[in-house]
């Protein structure tokens, strides 16, 4: 396939490749080596750190030689290249670093449980993207790989923890990529980089084959997409249940995909433009993306109210500090394991080793309590929304914030979260109740850079249509930022 033709493919979305792999008019191998010309062209992103180029290829021709793709039993995905972000989904004998200097040699033993569920339909892994260390920060910038430039401007973060799958995304390397979201990891990259970022509720799929939850149950895995529809088909994917898993969410009435497609019946939304945290200062262009949404959800037919459930925010502050802390020890010691001796200082981000020595002190007792929060707190929530089906609110209180800011040691992990929070308001909350909550590309600011707006609600199904909605009344597909693959070349200034 020439260059031409496989940056034309970049405007098509995961299933549209699908369908024209399925049609005969293009091959699974075509359809890699354009994504592979796509990744080639748009290296100085830093999106993809692993290339898996090899793997892809042997992987798209079995699909071709094999006839599946041409098979009416063939998922809406089959032979559609795909990132798999490198934290949370593993692949056997693929790089797996997540983003941490000490783990800069790991490799995989063995895949993830959502990693056999994206090969089973037929998705064709051919790289991994770039991730904070240990997905600890809503930026990418990691010290092993360095930073992933977000494709709307080289001065704004494109969000973390899953930024380099939200940039190959949003610069059309690839229709979508898998990401993982434990206080806004999904949602907040895709806010700033104009696609779109859905968090499961908590047990939509496993943590298999080890695993039973993450951070005690705050991450949910999924992935950044450029359409509803895609987001939602992978979603079947891997909505479902291991043998051992310690909780689960119910299946939905209807395939996710199908409901994509429905047009919502009305819904009772409460809206709110405030923080559920202490900030100074909330931008006044989200403020109007999210009021501009309100209106129209209310035009198609849907019953808005303000207001906002309200928690505890030093509560809710020092439960994910304490997680975090803990967490950090425990990888500590996977990096232990794997470097057969006590990792260094300087193996560390700064800022991660600040929540290191934290988790070495913190008591059994301070755990406990912190989970017994977090549960005080998701009742809390759930009263206070009772009588309304959706909460509509900012994904960020500002538009994509800059490069060094959602990263630093701030002598505290409570420090620590008190800025992340200042910036990214309402998405935690969604990890903390294990609320489903999407992220939907609906707004600008002034200088042209991409605004999220936020759902939440108990379960993806009612999220899903009400996406489909908005995107039918305001497309965003015809949005693409300056780095798009096969746009004239911009020089950039240095990040600063």
């Amino acid at each position: 396939m020439d260059t031409s033709s496989a940056f034309e493919l970049a405007a098509t979305d995961a299933i549209g490749q699908a369908a024209l792999a399925a049609s005969g008019e293009v091959s699974a191998v075509e359809l890699l080596e354009a994504a592979i010309i796509r990744v080639e062209a748009t290296r100085t992103l830093n999106a993809v750190v692993t290339d898996l180029f090899d793997r892809g290829r042997a992987q798209a021709a079995a699909l071709d030689e094999s006839g599946v793709l041409r098979n009416e039993q063939a998922g809406p995905l089959a032979g559609v290249p795909f990132l798999l972000k490198d934290l949370g989904a593993a692949l056997a004998g693929a790089r797996e670093a997540m983003g941490s200097r000490a783990l800069r040699d790991h490799v995989a033993t063995e895949n993830a449980w959502t990693v056999d569920r994206y090969l089973d339909a037929g998705l064709v892994v051919f790289g991994k993207t770039n991730t904070p260390e240990w997905g600890n920060h809503c930026t990418t910038e990691p010290l092993l790989f360095g930073p992933t430039i977000n494709p709307w401007s080289p001065s704004v973060t494109p969000g973390g923890s899953s930024g380099g799958s939200a940039a190959a995304v949003a610069a059309g390397v690839v229709p979508a990529a898998s990401g993982g979201d434990g206080t806004g990891s999904i949602r907040v990259p895709a806010s700033c980089c104009g696609v779109v970022g859905l968090k499961p509720r908590r047990g939509r799929s496993s943590f298999a084959p080890d695993g039973g939850h993450g951070l005690e149950g705050l991450v949910n895995g999924h992935a950044l997409t450029r359409t509803v529809r895609d987001s939602a088909a992978l979603l079947d994917v891997i909505a479902g249940t291991a043998p051992g898993d310690p909780y689960s969410a119910a299946a939905p009435a209807v395939p996710f995909l199908q409901s994509a497609a429905q047009t919502p019946s009305p819904q009772r939304i409460l809206i709110a433009t405030s923080s559920p945290f202490p900030t100074d200062r909330i931008d006044p262009e989200v403020v109007a993306a999210v009021e501009a949404t309100g209106r129209l959800l209310e035009s198609l037919g849907h019953h808005l109210t303000p207001g906002a459930p309200t928690i505890d925010p030093d509560a809710v502050a020092d439960a994910i500090s304490v997680l975090h802390t803990v967490s950090n020890a425990e990888l500590h010691d996977l990096a232990a394991d794997h470097l057969e001796r006590a990792p260094l200082e300087d193996e560390f981000e700064p800022s991660t080793w600040v929540m290191i020595r934290e988790g070495f002190t913190t008591t059994g007792l301070a755990y406990a309590n912190a989970i017994s929060a977090v549960h005080a707190q998701t009742r809390r929530f759930a009263r206070e929304m009772a009588g309304h089906d959706v909460l509509l609110v900012p994904t960020l209180l500002t538009g994509p914030p800059p490069y060094g800011l959602l990263n630093q040691p701030r002598g505290t992990t409570r420090a620590f979260f008190d800025v992340e929070f200042a910036t990214t308001g309402w998405t935690a909350l969604a990890n903390v109740t294990g609320w489903a909550a999407i992220s939907l590309p609906l707004g600008q600011t002034a200088e042209g850079l991409p605004i999220g707006v936020q759902l939440l609600a108990p379960d993806e199904t009612v999220l899903l249509s009400l996406a489909g909605q908005l995107e039918q009344a305001a497309p965003w597909a015809g949005r693409t930022p300056p780095r798009w693959v096969g746009a004239t070349a911009v020089s950039w200034p240095p990040i600063l």
